[in-house]
């Protein structure tokens, strides 16, 4: 079958003309968009953060019993972002030579065997099985945004705020749930270990939702995309600093947010229940403000919007932590938000699913190389200054960039 990207992909595209003919050959079994698809990608996305979240709560427990130092500890919880950046990377490689339904089966799949393994042994096998399952996770992270610009082409914004909601969810289920499964089960081991039945229930309805799908699309030789980098798009530029600098935030937050809260007198209990609030006010701004964003030509205006209050938000906890604390969390939590944005501009800069997953690729693999740097330079700061405000200083002058890179890549353009 082939398809003439001269007709429009999504509802916004109707009055783009195309400069020349772009045609895209498709092999046969292309997935289709339904309902099984649907609850498939929430499936998928519910599994994509537990098995890091689901470490901090009980991280006490695990160097306890496993012997591990500090030096262990801070490996563990930095080994996602790296393999986030390598193995996201590889992802459209994987989507072009297997096929989009295989290369996330065989995601699922590495996730589920990471998740098990993991528990089995001593400190490096924890190590060597959070990198599997991190891998796994890498992958969907990529390619899931290409099943939902292809399958769901008219709703690119709705699917991109579900499947946002339920990857959040799936965080703060996995920080929440996690202590109670250690005591049912009986020990860290087993706690960790039941997500992996979330993994496995998420393959087998993905498998059933994707049966017949192809190999991802490839653009003909010579056909304008063929061959073409995205390294030399300033576009492609604009959108991989916009998720990195959002990515750069909210590891930051999410590993430094509550010792800055504690040292200002809060307590730990609380701390950790308002670091659970930013996750949880993502999942209803995902579901409302992504639709809304891609329905309208530039998502610009949305990405400054949300932008706003979390500046106001980090300067407030830079200034009086702990006067409204409540506030400054409510308030960082909304920009925390634009991450939904971040993934619908990744769908919605390229025309074809082979763009989108190059884009993805792109985005995502830097992003989160930037993003696991940036916990690091905040402790660097906080130890240099013996002080918060010059870490701060330092997240505020990355929100303006977000929020700038955000403006540029949120404009109708196509990589």
């Amino acid at each position: 079958m082939r398809v003439d990207s001269r007709e429009p992909v999504s509802p916004f595209d109707e009055s783009l003309e195309l400069e020349g003919s772009i045609e895209t050959e498709w092999r046969p079994g292309v997935i289709t968009g339904g309902v099984l698809l649907g609850v498939a990608v929430i499936l998928v996305a519910l599994n994509l953060r537990p098995a890091i979240t689901s470490v901090g709560p009980i991280l006490g427990e695990m160097r306890d019993d496993l012997g591990a130092t500090a030096t262990w500890a801070g490996v563990l919880t930095t080994l996602p972002g790296l393999c986030f950046a390598a193995a996201g990377l590889a992802a459209p490689l994987l989507a072009r030579r297997f096929g989009i339904g295989a290369a996330i089966a065989s995601a699922l799949s590495v996730l589920a065997v990471g998740l098990v393994l993991r528990v089995l042994d001593g400190p490096y096998v924890v190590l060597g099985g959070t990198l599997v399952a991190t891998a796994g996770i890498a992958l969907a992270n990529v390619l899931i945004p290409v099943v939902i610009k292809d399958s769901f082409p008219a709703r690119v914004g709705m699917m991109t705020g579900v499947y946002t909601a339920a990857l959040q969810g799936g965080g703060a289920l996995g920080s929440a749930l996690t202590p109670p499964l250690e005591n049912a089960f009986g020990g860290w081991r087993q706690g960790l270990g039941a997500w992996s039945v979330l993994a496995v229930l998420a393959l087998l309805v993905w498998i059933l939702a994707a049966r017949g799908a192809g190999r991802a699309p490839v653009v003909e030789a010579g056909k304008q995309g063929s061959g073409r980098s995205l390294l030399r798009s300033p576009l492609a530029w604009m959108v991989t600093l916009f998720f990195g600098t959002q990515a750069f935030l909210a590891y930051v937050v999410m590993g430094w947010l509550p010792e800055v809260m504690i040292d200002a007198g809060v307590s730990k209990g609380d701390s950790g229940l308002l670091l659970g609030l930013i996750s949880l006010i993502a999942v209803p701004i995902s579901l409302v403000v992504a639709p809304m964003a891609a329905r309208h030509k530039s998502q610009s205006p949305w990405i400054v919007g949300l932008g706003v209050p979390g500046f106001v938000g980090m300067v407030g906890m830079m200034v009086a932590p702990a006067a409204s604390p409540l506030l400054w969390c409510i308030l960082i939590g909304l920009g925390m938000s634009v991450f939904s944005l971040a993934l619908t501009v990744i769908a919605l800069r390229a025309r074809t699913g082979e763009d989108t997953a190059r884009l993805s690729g792109m985005a995502q693999g830097i992003g989160y190389l930037m993003a696991a740097v940036g916990p690091f330079l905040f402790g660097l700061l906080h130890d240099l200054t013996h002080g918060w405000t010059v870490p701060w200083i330092m997240m505020l002058a990355v929100f303006a960039a977000q929020m700038t890179f955000g403006a540029l890549a949120g404009r109708r353009r196509f990589v």
